[in-house]
């Protein structure tokens, strides 16, 4: 197979495996089968390792260059991806009922909504910002193509969530959401833990010291 081929084959994958399990009876049934827990560890896990395979292939694809390479677009995913890792683990680890999430013990209270004051997306929030600072440091075709689409699934994905929810939720909607925001500068109420704080600082020094072994180049510019 071709680089391009290389590609195509693991953004399909990765495609298929955040499709199939947002139907709702495929996600019942996973749930059903691995338990809540289980389940947003291994979809994690699967996705985790899809993502790692197709941003290898798109590093691997010819370069045909869209975006200059410049100095400060190369600055962005350092200065961004620590705000990107605290939003994933701060989404994941509450209640959420408009979005992903569901790691955390205690019931959603939507007078004290936590990270969902902010956005009621916070992972969805923090792929956008994932893919947009990855996309103006890493110009060329193949990951304008990649991050591109990770940036209009993000950004669609928190306008098709919350239509849904309206639809299905009905008055509950309204009950639950008068505190949240699709997307908002508000400080959340209340803060996240602690715990999540240091996941996240964890979770940031991982990533950038594993970068350049995984993915083959330096997050450094």
């Amino acid at each position: 197979m071709t680089g391009w081929d290389l590609f195509l084959a693991a953004l399909a994958a990765f495609l298929l495996t955040h499709m199939i399990p947002a139907r709702p009876a495929v996600r019942g049934w996973l749930i059903g089968t691995l338990g809540r827990t289980g389940y947003f560890a291994a979809y994690s896990l699967v996705s985790l390792t899809v993502l790692g395979w197709l941003i290898i292939a798109a590093a691997n694809a010819p370069y045909v260059e869209v975006i200059p390479p410049l100095i400060l677009f190369r600055w962005l995913p350092v200065l961004i991806m620590p705000v990107v890792c605290w939003l994933a683990i701060a989404g994941l680890s509450i209640q959420n009922p408009f979005s992903f999430g569901g790691l955390g013990h205690r019931p959603f209270d939507p007078e004290n909504p936590g990270i969902l004051r902010t956005t009621r997306q916070p992972i969805l929030v923090a792929l956008l910002l994932w893919a947009v600072a990855h996309l103006l440091a890493n110009g060329s075709l193949s990951h304008v193509i990649l991050f591109g689409l990770f940036a209009g699934f993000a950004g669609m994905g928190m306008v098709l969530i919350d239509r849904r929810n309206v639809r299905v939720m009905g008055p509950e909607w309204h009950r639950l959401s008068r505190n949240t925001a699709r997307l908002s500068l508000r400080a959340p109420l209340p803060w996240p833990r602690p715990w999540v704080w240091l996941t996240a600082i964890a979770t940031y020094a991982v990533v950038f010291h594993l970068h350049e072994a995984v993915i083959g180049l330096s997050p450094l510019p």
